[in-house]
């Protein structure tokens, strides 16, 4: 059963694209997404097992792959309990965004080549999470970056997306170096690559120490940090995580994928795999905390002023990455997990909805361009309602003679990551999982008022009068398109006082918005159930002391007394995140909805603090002075000194100069006069009997 999970996608990947345009839109199209359907059916099964305590932990051979000296990696496929959670989550948001695309991709020509590359991404994080081997891992790990640069430059005729396809490539080379010295680091200390026999060893490695640069440093605590950095490029945490919000280059339904259930959380789930390493180096989970909570605050931040609708759900995915980060960080794994497998339904949820409201509005990407919109698309509206409700929080908590906590699915992972954060003795990391959830309340109810409230803006977006004038369509892949662009280089603000949405002129401009056809629709009503139950029917399963136990069974390190203890902390805990969720609830409704003059004002008030925002704390113009403009320079200085003025100097110009010298001379010499020659041969004469008479 494993073996046709793993193996499905990339049979289909493999026939669909090498056979590409020659078998037919629709044959490819059902290949590819009947084999993710056919994946998903089988995975569920196995999640279930592990639930009802039915399935054991297994390993199925493969082959053997590498034996070089006192190495041997066997190409084998892990199911635990871990395992059978990533499979679900894979698999039915790969086959609903698989199904999606058939409505949102319908008109692309090159339909054949991003159902392969859909596949392919798919079997690829399948490797990573199946893998039973640290060099395994590292394949499916390569392996998504691989499919991830193919789909985000999907339109590659776009210069945009090419750019954001090599800077997510590039930023992640970083993350993946650090990847490679912690596997080179563990083999050299554990003497395998198995991670079943590493992490069997790690806790005998408590105290010891390696020499690292120089010093006597905490083994564990180096193997951790070096392979935490490729966590942090793969999953986008501070310093590497420019390349997510320009991911949005692809198609959208590329975005869900990324952004959901694959590449991002690969970060994660390597850490909770590697979670007994991490219980002995502490230092390193101190790092693992203190990076997920900067993370999840200064995503948080960048969302409340972004305009591009994909944006903002992207910088909200990299928010919630920082809470799974600072989840493991203070030792509740479980409830890392639990956030990663709800969140896979809700953030799904929002970007395919973000894509049926651009559907609909033609392209158009900028939210003040958009405006009661629920009574055109009720079923798209209503999706994104779901997403919100979940991704914010909303539920009772478990307080004041209620004994069960009941609400959408980020209520009862996201409140279970905070509680854990208080649980542990971090006060300042429970403050900061608070102050977030008010922020994302804030910047997701703004997402939907600006959205599908108020008057309609759509007369003032090119897209809509480029579409009814037959001048823009479906097929121009202008997703990214922004019709007061930010001149990011010149790290110039823009000019805060417009275009906000209430100084746009109102009307439909004669366009009529239309609901997105079923290939679309079905997958939101699919994943808004997610949305809705996924919290509150498996929180058990993952947090819980006795169950958690039971459901995980070793596949992480589960600390039962913290699980413990989270379900004893202090009223005021308990409902900290409900209050964040309604104070940001009621300031977004106050600033989009009741005062429109209001964000305008405070933009204008703090001018300074918007800019900050706006340019993501200009973390893009630093890499781009510190990084990108030396790099360019001296790839000039080698270009012109080095390349132009020396080696083709000496080298292949040179050498065509001496010949081109060397052939003038002889050009000289063989003049074809009869003359020249006859005094040639009396000069060689002479010279001849001058040398004999000497001699």
């Amino acid at each position: 059963m494993i073996l046709l999970i793993v193996f499905l996608p990339l049979l289909a990947a493999a026939i669909a694209g090498l056979g590409n345009k020659s078998l037919g839109f629709l044959p490819t199209k059902l290949l590819t997404t009947g084999a993710l359907f056919v994946s998903c059916a089988l995975s569920w099964p196995i999640f279930i097992g592990f639930l009802s305590g039915s399935s054991a932990a297994s390993v199925t051979p493969v082959l053997t792959w590498i034996v070089s000296g006192n190495m041997s990696v066997d190409w084998a496929l892990r199911v635990d309990a871990l395992t059978a959670v990533m499979l679900v989550v894979i698999t039915s948001v790969s086959a609903l965004v698989h199904l999606y695309s058939w409505g949102y991709m319908s008109e692309d020509p090159d339909q054949p080549r991003f159902f392969a590359y859909l596949s392919l991404f798919t079997f690829a994080m399948l490797m990573l999470v199946t893998a039973d081997s640290l060099v395994q891992m590292f394949f499916g790990w390569e392996g998504v970056g691989l499919a991830s640069y193919l789909l985000i430059g999907f339109w590659f005729r776009k210069p945009t997306a090419n750019a954001a396809a090599i800077k997510a490539f590039v930023v992640n080379r970083v993350g993946d170096l650090g990847f490679m010295l912690g596997i080179f680091g563990t083999f050299l200390v554990f003497g395998t690559v198995s991670i079943p026999d590493i992490l069997a060893a790690a806790p005998g490695m408590a105290g010891s120490t390696i020499g690292f640069l120089g010093h006597r440093l905490d083994t564990m605590t180096i193997l951790c940090l070096l392979l935490f950095v490729g966590a942090m490029g793969k999953s986008a945490q501070l310093g590497l995580h420019t390349w997510l919000p320009d991911a949005m280059e692809g198609p959208t339904p590329v975005s869900a994928l990324i952004h959901a259930a694959t590449m991002v959380t690969a970060g994660v789930f390597m850490v909770c795999r590697l979670s007994p390493m991490f219980e002995v180096a502490p230092v390193a989970l101190d790092v693992v905390r203190f990076v997920g909570a900067a993370t999840c605050l200064f995503a948080a931040t960048c969302g409340l002023v972004q305009t591009d609708i994909k944006r903002v759900i992207a910088y909200s995915t990299c928010s919630q990455l920082g809470y799974m980060f600072f989840a493991a960080g203070v030792g509740a794994y479980g409830a890392a997990m639990f956030h990663l497998f709800t969140h896979a339904f809700f953030k799904a949820l929002l970007f395919l909805g973000a894509g049926s409201v651009i559907h609909a509005m033609h392209h158009e990407q900028d939210m003040r361009y958009y405006g009661g919109l629920r009574k055109e698309i009720p079923v798209t509206f209503w999706a994104m309602m779901m997403g919100t409700l979940a991704i914010t929080g909303v539920g009772l908590p478990a307080v004041f003679g209620n004994p069960l906590g009941i609400g959408f699915a980020g209520f009862h992972s996201k409140d279970a990551i905070i509680e854990a954060g208080w649980a542990a003795g971090q006060p300042g990391v429970w403050f900061v999982g608070v102050l977030v959830a008010a922020i994302t309340s804030f910047y997701s109810w703004r997402l939907m008022f600006l959205t599908f409230w108020g008057k309609p803006r759509w007369a003032a977006s090119e897209h809509i009068q480029h579409a009814l004038h037959d001048a823009h369509g479906h097929g121009d892949h202008g997703e990214t398109h922004n019709p007061h662009p930010i001149n990011e280089d010149s790290g110039e603000a823009p000019h805060v006082h417009g275009p906000a949405a209430h100084d746009l002129p109102t009307g439909t401009g004669g366009y009529h918005p239309h609901e997105s056809p079923a290939p679309i629709l079905i997958p939101l009503v699919i994943l808004s159930i997610g949305a809705i139950a996924a919290g509150f029917v498996f929180h058990g399963y993952f947090i819980e002391p006795e169950s958690g136990e039971r459901f995980w069974r070793g596949a992480i390190a589960f600390r039962e007394h913290l699980m413990h203890s989270m379900h004893e902390v202090p009223v005021t805990i308990k409902l900290s995140a409900t209050i964040a969720m309604l104070l940001g609830l009621l300031s977004a409704w106050y600033a989009y909805i009741r005062n429109t003059e209001f964000p305008v004002a405070m933009a204008a008030q703090f001018r300074v603090l918007y800019g900050f925002l706006l340019h993501k704390w200009y973390f893009d113009e630093l890499y781009h002075l510190i990084f990108v403009r030396p790099a360019f320079a001296i790839g000039r200085l080698l270009w012109h000194r080095g390349d132009e003025q020396t080696i083709d100097r000496f080298g292949p110009n040179g050498s065509a100069w001496l010949v081109q010298w060397g052939a003038r001379g002889a050009a000289k010499l063989q003049s074809g006069y009869l003359y020249s020659y006859a005094f040639v041969m009396l000069i060689g004469l002479t010279a001849a009997v001058t040398w004999a008479i000497a001699g």
